[in-house]
């Protein structure tokens, strides 16, 4: 599939669980990434079917089993699901490298990101920079630190250059993931994210730390970032932990606070989900959904009642 130096690459992998996400992420790159081209690892065949349906613009699918290497397919029985996500990630920028010759750079993009405004002005601290990698922090508000077990550095939005230098880095990754990537933490790991701790030690002269950490926001930090005052907007947001259980029900968050500031980010959210919904039904695909987690957890996760309902009526809109 052609591809200009103008345009902004992204990567991303989901299975069929996660489309909903995989399509708000998409959209939102519509509104604040063009040109761009969204490279998407699918993680099981139903979602490169579905997305093959759908024929979403500037997208290129990626199958699976195209960059399964034997090291991969060695240590895949011994990962779950999500640990072998993981596992694939450092591996999805030689994806599109060898797909796509003349490009420069690749962001990776977890699919539970959303963008509210251009992400060029995080990519621009990597131009100036000179360096080879960009990588952010996860900057966790003092009461939700866990740094300490999953890192200081969140994987969510990792750009590599085609260089020398980014090579470099990467390959380092992909071995530590091969030998070692797993959901607990353990001897100074934690899946493939903690390994990004030595990076700015390991790597100097090749990583650079995005150090707009107010524009790259999630549950951990949102309430202690974004004002309940004001009406500004980060370039993304993670929705770490967001699970749509049935096709009228959504969770949220579990075990933080995010503030009326983070709340309007859940509403925008929402409404885009809301449309992705309704997308899917046009196209006869039914919600994917992930199992319910138990009330009390639910309740937790959603403990302002107006924006639960908000949910709720938004979700059960798209499902009729």
């Amino acid at each position: 599939m052609p591809t200009t130096s103008a345009s902004e690459q992204f990567v991303t992998l989901f299975d069929a669980k996660f489309l909903p996400s995989g399509l708000a992420l998409h959209t939102s790159l519509m509104q604040h990434a063009a040109p761009f081209r969204l490279w998407i690892l699918c993680m099981d065949a139903l979602v490169e079917q579905q997305l093959a349906r759908l024929a979403l613009p500037h997208v290129a699918l990626i199958p699976l089993r195209e960059i399964e290497s034997a090291e991969l397919l060695a240590v895949k029985p011994s990962r779950s699901r999500g640990e072998y996500c993981w596992t694939v990630t450092p591996f999805t920028f030689d994806a599109v490298f060898a797909r796509a010759p003349s490009i420069e750079r690749v962001t990776y993009l977890d699919a539970d990101l959303f963008f509210f405004r251009s992400p060029a002005l995080l990519l621009h601290e990597l131009s100036v920079s000179g360096k080879d990698v960009l990588i952010t922090e996860h900057a966790y508000a003092p009461e939700y630190d866990l740094s300490e077990k999953t890192g200081r550095f969140c994987v969510q939005f990792l750009t590599v250059k085609r260089s020398p230098g980014g090579r470099t880095v990467t390959s380092w990754w992909q071995q530590r993931c091969l030998e070692w990537c797993f959901a607990r933490a353990e001897e100074g790991k934690f899946g493939d994210q903690k390994y990004l701790d030595c990076w700015p030690t390991l790597f100097a002269d090749e990583v650079h730390i995005v150090r707009q950490v107010h524009e790259t926001l999630g549950p951990w930090n949102v309430r202690a970032m974004l004002s309940d005052v004001t009406a500004r907007l980060p370039v993304f947001y993670h929705f770490h932990g967001l699970r749509i259980t049935d096709p009228r029900r959504v969770v949220l968050y579990n075990g933080y606070r995010v503030g009326s500031g983070g709340e309007r980010l859940y509403r925008s959210y929402l409404e885009a989900l809301s449309v992705e919904l309704a997308k899917l039904a046009g196209h006869g695909i039914a919600t994917p959904t992930l199992p319910q987690r138990g009330l009390r957890e639910w309740l937790k996760a959603c403990k302002n009642i107006v924006l639960r309902r908000y949910a709720t009526a938004s979700l059960a809109r798209a499902g009729r």
